[in-house]
């Protein structure tokens, strides 16, 4: 549920050398009915409101670049277990690799906000993805040379997780500005599905490369080098795709680093309830429902069902999110944002329960497909509110703050999960995870009456719900 499937969401559109002179109203809240792009050509009209968002040419680009490039990562994630656990054979060695990934996030986390609103954003996510190939490459050579220092894996993973933590804030920050604010639920829905998309297609093709035969002198390249092969073209194809976008936006934020500077964002999200609630809401329903981690034990001793049908219930709920991303992309959401929010997350609560009193694989298919649709809307509406309602010049480090709740969530979820299943069993860990997700839910409706009334997702209506 805390996993950002829009790589940051989308907002008003702003030109490239966009005046900075004062209006009558705020600049993140103004919008006009046709808006141009950096480059000063229009936005075209586009029929069949489903695609509106892809009328933008840079949307389009960075869309199908982001396609690959997650599609090549979740390949590359693949291969480095399978090269890791080759090397020590140790399970506690799979794990090391998540936080060799997840530090640096949190090490970072203040600094990257900031630099992606003080830095042309396009420019930092080039700067990030060079530093993604030479990783990829260092794990290529590794894999090629047949070394056995596990260490020097980590060492590429946790640079990769600081490429990350940087481009990150800055892709979230980036993203508002390639559609008009017309087109702004279009298009987090369209980078959600993208998401779900690639998270389906990335294993399953990491898996499948890795199988095939060897090839080049001695047919050295094969298993781990073959993935990585891949994965640097999906690189190379994103940082020819994301050059060819046309918003350069230069700085946002004029002032130099400093504690208030950097800080900035955790005093906008504290003092902007419609956030904090939304972010926090988020947060303690995946501490408290998530039960990815205890899958595993549900498909060999509840479910009976081994391997393959771990593989069906880690893909359940992709499927069911992408299928519901489809529906919002037809049907928007334009209304009632905040009662379809709670909505959303209850019936996230009541599948994660069904889920865990299911006997039947069929039925615990649906339950997480249909959590995973409810997700979806969560989802969507999470990032709307998040990026329109933030300035643009504050958007970075607020996206930071957001990668913080989710990075935590998901750590500490995982943690939860295993350690509650440790004391009371995991089918019982998980329907009380469920009820849990259904406390917090009608206990947030309660504590952030804004959250709850908010309607209209645009900058103006989340603006008014502020005052």
């Amino acid at each position: 549920m805390a996993v950002d499937a829009t790589d940051g969401s989308d907002g008003p559109q702003e030109t490239s050398g966009h005046s900075n002179e004062p209006s009558s109203r705020p600049v993140w809240a103004q919008s006009t009915p046709m808006q141009t792009n950096g480059a000063g050509s229009r936005f075209s009209s586009i029929s069949g409101e489903g695609l509106a968002a892809f009328a933008s040419a840079n949307f389009r680009r960075y869309q199908s670049a982001r396609l690959a490039v997650i599609i090549g990562a979740e390949a590359q994630a693949v291969a480095v277990a399978w090269q890791v656990y080759s090397m020590t054979h140790r399970a506690l060695d799979l794990g090391l690799t998540g936080l060799a990934l997840f530090l640096p996030g949190l090490l970072f986390l203040l600094p990257a906000g900031h630099v992606a609103d003080r830095f042309d954003r396009r420019n930092i996510i080039l700067i990030c993805y060079s530093l993604q190939m030479l990783c990829t490459s260092a794990l290529l050579i590794i894999a090629l040379g047949g070394a056995r220092r596990v260490e020097l894996v980590y060492a590429v993973l946790f640079l990769i997780g600081t490429g990350r933590a940087f481009s990150g804030p800055a892709s979230s920050a980036l993203v508002p500005h390639l559609v008009p604010e017309d087109h702004f639920v279009n298009a987090v829905t369209w980078g959600a599905a993208i998401f779900q998309t690639a998270n389906i297609l990335g294993p399953a093709l990491g898996g499948l490369l890795f199988t095939l035969p060897g090839f080049g002198f001695e047919r050295r390249v094969a298993g781990p080098a073959v993935v990585y092969l891949f994965t640097l073209l999906a690189q190379i194809f994103f940082l020819a795709r994301v050059a060819r976008i046309t918003v350069r936006l230069g700085r946002m934020e004029h002032r130099a680093a400093s504690l208030d500077v950097i800080l900035a964002g955790f005093r906008f999200v504290r003092r902007t309830p419609i956030l904090i609630g939304s972010l926090s809401l988020d947060l303690f329903v995946v501490l408290l429902g998530g039960a990815v981690a205890l899958m595993p034990i549900f498909a060999q001793e509840v479910l009976h069902t081994g391997p393959r049908g771990l593989g069906m219930l880690r893909a359940a709920p992709a499927l069911g999110a992408l299928c519901m991303s489809m529906v919002l992309a037809r049907f928007p959401l334009r209304r009632k944002a905040g009662p379809k929010l709670f909505a959303g997350v209850a019936i996230f609560g009541v599948a994660t329960v069904l889920f865990g009193l299911s006997r039947n694989l069929a039925l615990s298919l649906a339950a997480l497909a249909v959590g995973g649709a409810a997700d979806m809307i969560s989802v969507v509406i999470r990032s709307s509110v998040l990026q329109l309602a933030t300035p643009p010049e504050m958007r970075g480090r607020v996206s930071a703050v957001n990668a913080l709740f989710l990075g935590g969530s998901n750590e500490l979820g995982e943690f939860e999960s295993g350690l509650t299943a440790q004391w009371m069993g995991a089918v019982r860990a998980t329907i009380a995870g469920g009820i849990g997700s259904l406390v917090v839910t009608g206990l947030w409706a309660w504590l952030f009456p804004d959250l709850r009334a908010a309607d209209e997702l645009s900058a103006e209506a989340l603006r008014r719900s502020q005052t």
